[in-house]
């Protein structure tokens, strides 16, 4: 009989939300970043623009949980804002938790925050040099909307970067790929298919609506490319990299370029 060691367990933290699960796993239809410990990262964007959207005269077009809690309360706003403190309160608790059994750290925040920065700064500049240099577009970008208030452009911006991605990128480009690579699709092939469509999608229902852009084949194209990126920094990065890089972008276009 031979000897043998005991291997310790592979177990995933909730660290930088930028590394892989458990080392050497093959990335899944969510790519290589820790959805759980993006979800705690992202907690605050979401919860500061639920309270924020009390005082805001428009909510974000998929921000189907603010529309529900709404709803579940009554439209009563001091019976919605408590039921957010209470979910703040719960959420403290949980990261408090995290904190004492170390499965949680805040050393990938700083770094995080950084890379999604850059991709924001960058991420209109990449594209209009798509559009112009490699598809012939005009470079011609979507409309910046006149907001009256600082606080009314971050509000919206976090709506964006929170809902329309647990809903374009989450929802239905992991969605689209899982189902795929169920029905015995290869993993690159579902990536690649779930990441047009939802792009597409994506850039499509910022046309739908009242408060919807005139159609317009070149901002239609923009969004669909800027869609592309989140997707891509979704899957190979993490979620709350595009969630922090839509974020931000959507500040610097609000406030610095309106």
């Amino acid at each position: 009989m031979g000897t043998s060691t005991k291997t310790p367990a592979k177990r995933a933290k909730l660290g930088p939300a930028g590394k892989a699960k458990t080392v050497g796993s093959p990335p899944s239809a969510f790519g290589y970043g820790d959805v759980a410990s993006s979800l705690v990262l992202i907690f605050p964007l979401f919860l500061g623009y639920a309270i924020g959207v009390m005082f805001a005269e428009t909510m974000n077009g998929v921000d189907f949980i603010s529309r529900f809690v709404f709803r579940l309360v009554g439209y009563d706003r001091t019976y919605y804002f408590l039921a957010h403190l209470c979910v703040a309160g719960a959420f403290l608790v949980f990261l408090l938790y995290l904190r004492k059994k170390h499965s949680f750290s805040f050393k990938g925040v700083p770094p995080m925050l950084l890379e999604s920065a850059i991709y924001a700064l960058t991420l209109g500049t990449l594209i209009i040099f798509v559009m112009d240099k490699l598809l012939g577009f005009a470079a011609v970008g979507p409309s910046v909307m006149a907001l009256g208030r600082i606080g009314e452009a971050i509000v919206t911006s976090m709506g964006a970067g929170v809902h329309e991605e647990l809903v374009f990128r989450v929802g239905m480009m992991a969605g689209i790929a899982s189902i795929l690579m169920y029905l015995k699709l290869g993993r690159g092939v579902a990536i690649v298919i779930a990441l047009a469509v939802s792009s597409l999608v994506f850039s499509g229902v910022h046309h739908i609506g009242p408060l919807g852009d005139d159609w317009d084949v070149g901002v239609f194209t923009y969004r669909t490319l800027a869609g592309v990126v989140f997707g891509l920094i979704f899957y190979f990065r993490s979620l709350a990299h595009a969630v922090y890089t839509h974020f931000f972008y959507d500040v610097y276009v609000l406030l610095l370029r309106s």
